[in-house]
């Protein structure tokens, strides 16, 4: 299951991803539903995250105006990785080394055929595990 979400500045991106998505995988859309610019990126994080600990081994995207705001408020959740999708380089390492289960995209900086490429190697790349998952236990604790 891949959870979406987004304020009104990843809107957009976030409509055009749903429906790349909706060809190959189970998508759930936690809003916006309608392009406001009066509603904020909080609500959706956390509408996103709550999904997130509900389900089990579920990833999500999830975007504002730059990708900054939804990150912070994702990764104030225990067992919640987020990062913003910047490079597929900076995006392989983080799920290989990170194990980030949430990929941050900015709608006003990102355009859609590199969200395409962002995120088929965040859902395309394994955790190593090993030394990593030491590191991100301490996280947790």
């Amino acid at each position: 299951m891949i959870i979406l979400a987004s304020d009104h500045g990843g809107y957009e991106l976030k409509e055009k991803i749903k429906n790349y998505l909706a060809k190959n995988y189970d998508v759930v859309d936690v809003g916006a539903f309608v392009y406001d610019d009066k509603d904020d990126y909080p609500k959706y994080a956390k509408l996103a995250m709550q999904r997130m600990i509900e389900s089990k081994n579920a990833r999500a995207i999830v975007l504002c105006g730059s990708g900054v705001g939804m990150s912070i408020i994702c990764n104030r959740y225990k067992g919640i990785y987020a990062t913003i999708g910047v490079s597929e380089e900076q995006v392989r390492l983080a799920r290989q080394h990170n194990n980030i289960n949430v990929l941050n995209l900015g709608g006003r900086n990102t355009s859609f055929a590199k969200a395409k490429k962002l995120i088929e190697v965040f859902l395309n790349t394994d955790f190593e595990g090993g030394r990593h998952t030491k590191r991100l236990n301490a996280i947790d604790k």
